[in-house]
């Protein structure tokens, strides 16, 4: 993360905020930890290595959950994030959009469907067949 301002500025568009951070002996911000809920938390460190441009296309992204992913696309854009992605239903159902932080790490949005698989596992199916893809 190159700009702490401009990092906590972009999470809290999402409704994530700062809860503490952890500095160094010199006073220095070391890690800035924010809440996403429950014990869920990003952790920003500033200074630190930006996304690995060697690597284009990883899996590497966070991953945040909403009931209503149009909805929150409108509202992210109505505020000026780009949208990278447009939202789609994913292979498992889910509807899905991405959008990148002010350090260019990918973040997806998803919104679960009840058919999913991860909504199958959620409520105690121990394994679950996806449909063959053709």
């Amino acid at each position: 993360m190159q700009d702490v301002e401009a990092s906590l500025a972009f999470y809290e568009l999402l409704g994530i905020r700062e809860s503490f951070r952890l500095n160094k002996d010199d006073g220095t911000v070391m890690l800035v930890y924010l809440h996403v809920g429950g014990d869920r938390f990003i952790e920003l460190f500033p200074n630190g290595p930006g996304p690995d441009a060697s690597r284009p296309g990883s899996f590497k992204h966070i991953c945040l959950l909403t009931e209503d992913l149009e909805g929150a696309v409108e509202e992210l854009r109505s505020k000026g994030v780009k949208i990278d992605r447009e939202p789609k239903q994913g292979l498992d159902t889910n509807l899905q959009a991405w959008i990148s932080d002010p350090d260019g790490n990918a973040l997806e949005l998803m919104q679960l469907s009840p058919n999913s698989p991860q909504k199958q596992v959620a409520s105690g199916a121990e394994t679950v067949t996806l449909g063959s893809r053709s």
